[in-house]
């Protein structure tokens, strides 16, 4: 028992971070009186997106080393081969023991169950609360089925450790849906007719943030799941409610000064003493790049970076980008070893020896570093009205308002004959895949639009996937797991 009171002490202090409350540890997982206070239920909030923070990697994983957009160049090893490669077998196994998104669920599941009995002198504050955790839930639940399929349901803290208690089958992805889709109506009840940012910040969840992934997740159960056009109907009524953001101007979208932009509609937060994002990966070492020039011929001496080169964009990334009206093009800034003039992009160019991400640089510090805490989003409003388009099209409608919306803004002045016109059904599916490839390289999302595009998409634009093969949409899980619980099944198609 001893045991199980310092496995408590752990979790909540891990939870609540830095915040000192008077607690008293009970015998079980969780704490006599710790949600008798408004006080301790704002804590637990926070830690939540703490926690939840630390999951960002996994998310951008997920999200896109198993598309098309990296694997070319790097000054370094390269990481992730084996994802880009889509190599995943029963001995191949990532994101082991469902890459410990049941360890986020505890905390998530904890404040559900809790929160609404701290006392609160504003319920509306409570309310907004309780609609964050229940979107927070419904995208990790959402994550999860997009990359296993079948998966277990708790909807439960974990309140005693009980090895047979806590295994559970698979539940159908059926089920898991039908869950998230759950969570998201209980999180709009909750927010109500309440738009506003927690604390007036975009690193809390929010009412728009719960809009766009309903629209994110209805397209996904239309196309994926067989809903059709009820679903993308629900999707595009969704994406068509959100308000309070807009497109910002190109070049007031990245940079750690711009990271509170009305654009972002939730990020997360990277703050210096507290964490750095993962993007120093996407850069490389002083020492290495000093040597080098960039795609002009300027030299690099000067270049301040202290991170690796880890990831780099494939020859198919860099040329769909390359297009000199289209300020996307910055997206990345290429390195050669010659000093001349390298524009175009050419694949064959032996010269050319990588690429460092420009997104996420991060800022220079009075030591002279490189730091990199720019606060990464995870939904901006690109990406709604993307989304938007996407449901308009799937249900034979025009989506060319949105794509112009976000195209005029990466041409700006130089938009004139780069205007998207409408086609077919099947051209502009097409179409808005290819524009939100240019416009969220780096940040999470290129496989799961090839996924959520159905079709044969995801086979025509990954090279290391065939159709013969698509049983590998969804992860395997390892022979550790299914020994360790005899309620589990192997991921359809592993055996």
């Amino acid at each position: 028992m001893k045991q199980l009171k310092y496995i408590a002490l752990l979790l909540v202090v891990t939870l609540l971070g830095s915040c000192e409350l008077d607690m008293q540890p009970e015998s079980d997982l969780t704490y006599n009186g710790f949600w008798d206070t408004e006080e301790a239920a704002r804590a637990a909030h926070i830690g939540i997106f703490s926690k939840y923070r630390d999951y960002a990697y996994t998310l951008w994983q997920m999200g896109e080393l198993r598309s098309d957009v990296w694997g070319g160049k790097t000054i370094e090893s390269p990481f992730g081969q084996d994802l880009i490669d889509n190599n995943i077998s029963t001995t191949i196994v990532h994101f082991n023991n469902w890459a410990n998104f049941y360890g986020l669920m505890h905390y998530i599941n904890d404040f559900i169950v809790n929160a609404p009995n701290a006392p609160f002198k504003d319920e509306a504050e409570l309310n907004h609360l309780m609609g964050q955790v229940y979107g927070l839930r419904a995208q990790v639940y959402y994550t999860m089925l997009k990359a296993w399929g079948d998966v277990p349901i708790t909807t439960e803290p974990l309140l005693e450790v009980d090895l047979e208690k806590l295994k559970k089958p698979r539940s159908p992805k059926a089920e898991v849906m039908s869950q998230v889709k759950a969570d998201i109506e209980s999180s709009l009840e909750h927010f109500g007719s309440d738009n506003s940012q927690w604390n007036g910040k975009n690193v809390y969840w929010s009412k728009a943030a719960t809009l766009v992934l309903k629209g994110d997740v209805y397209l996904w159960s239309g196309k994926v799941l067989g809903g059709g056009d009820a679903d993308f109907t629900t999707a595009k009524t969704a994406l068509s409610q959100i308000t309070g953001h807009e497109l910002v101007p190109f070049e007031q979208l990245w940079g750690q000064g711009n990271e509170f932009n009305n654009e972002f509609i939730f990020a997360f937060d990277y703050q210096q003493d507290q964490a750095g994002n993962f993007y120093g990966s996407f850069t490389g070492r002083m020492v290495d790049v000093a040597g080098l020039f960039d795609e002009t011929g300027a030299s690099l001496s000067d270049f301040v970076v202290n991170g690796a080169s880890r990831f780099g964009p494939s020859d198919k990334t860099n040329l769909i980008i390359e297009d000199m009206d289209d300020m996307r093009r910055t997206t990345f800034i290429k390195l050669y070893n010659d000093g001349t003039n390298h524009i175009p992009f050419t694949p064959e160019n032996a010269n050319y020896q990588g690429a460092i991400l420009n997104k996420f640089l991060g800022i220079i510090g009075d030591d002279g570093s490189r730091f990199n805490y720019n606060n990464v989003p995870l939904y901006r409003y690109a990406d709604a009205l993307l989304l938007l388009a996407e449901a308009k099209n799937n249900l034979g409608e025009d989506p060319t308002a949105e794509i112009n919306l976000v195209r005029q803004r990466a041409y700006g002045d130089n938009f004139g004959g780069h205007e998207f016109a409408n086609g077919t059904k099947a051209e502009n599916a097409k179409a808005i895949l290819d524009e939100r490839y240019k416009e969220f390289i780096g940040e999470g999302k290129r496989w799961w639009d090839l996924v959520r595009a159905g079709e044969t998409y995801v086979f025509d634009e990954v090279a290391s996937l065939d159709a013969s093969e698509a049983y590998k949409i969804y992860y395997s899980i390892s022979e550790s797991m299914l020994a360790n619980d005899d309620q589990l099944k192997q991921t359809e198609g592993y055996n």
